[in-house]
This record gives C-alpha cells, sequence and structure tokens, in this order.
C-alpha cells in the first residue's frame, strides 16, 4: 500500500485546512487509516483513525470535537478536516494505513507540513 498526504500549509489560529491521504497498490488489505502528527522536538502523536469495517472513528483528545476523518472509498482517500486550529497543531502531519483489526499501522506515508500561526 502507498500513500500521498496532501493539503499541508499556513494557516492563522482558528482557521481551517482538509488533509488528504490517497492510497494505491493492495488497498484491499486495510483494516484502518489514520493521521498521526509530529512536532519538532517531539514524538509522533497519534490524532485519529477510521476502522474500515464500521466505519467507527477514534480522536485523540486533543483534537476532538475540532478535527474529523472521514474517506471516500471510490477515491481509495482519508480526509482530515482540521477546524478551528491552535497553533499547537502545528506539526508534520503523517497518514497511515493498518493492515489488522489492532489498528497498528504498517505503511506510512509522507509528511505534509501544518503550520498554524498566532
Amino acid at each position: 500500500v502507498q500513500l500521498q498526504a496532501s493539503g499541508g500549509g499556513l494557516v492563522q489560529a482558528g482557521g481551517s485546512l482538509r488533509l488528504s491521504c490517497a492510497a494505491s497498490g493492495r488497498t484491499s488489505s486495510r483494516s484502518g487509516m489514520g493521521w498521526f502528527r509530529q512536532a519538532p522536538g517531539k514524538e509522533r502523536e497519534f490524532v485519529a483513525v477510521e476502522r474500515w469495517s464500521g466505519g467507527t472513528t477514534y480522536y485523540a483528545d486533543s483534537v476532538k470535537g475540532r478535527f474529523t476523518i472521514s474517506r471516500d472509498n471510490a477515491k481509495n482517500t482519508v480526509y482530515l478536516q482540521m477546524n478551528s486550529l491552535k497553533p499547537e497543531d502545528s506539526a508534520v502531519y503523517y497518514c497511515a494505513a493498518a493492515r489488522t483489526v489492532s489498528l497498528k499501522m504498517n505503511y506510512w506515508g509522507q509528511g505534509t507540513q501544518v503550520t498554524v500561526s498566532s
């Protein structure tokens, strides 16, 4: 599975961005897809994930109510709609895919930079 993330950029605090992650290859082997982020000097952290079967979604507490993960099956694409952005949301955002129901991520895309100015 190959993942291509896009949609990052510079936005003012309170603004919105939508990230996209297009999947190709053996996409039928996915059990879920999600987003992670890594800020400078910090470890990579979980943001959101969606199970392919049933569509259950999970979010980090820090983004609940502001971010929404969704997918377009026809386009093999996962989105992360980010609203009410805060400077602390600035990071490189990575999309990832899991092969098993444990949602342990097996495939990673390249990152896309999100910068939120105050």
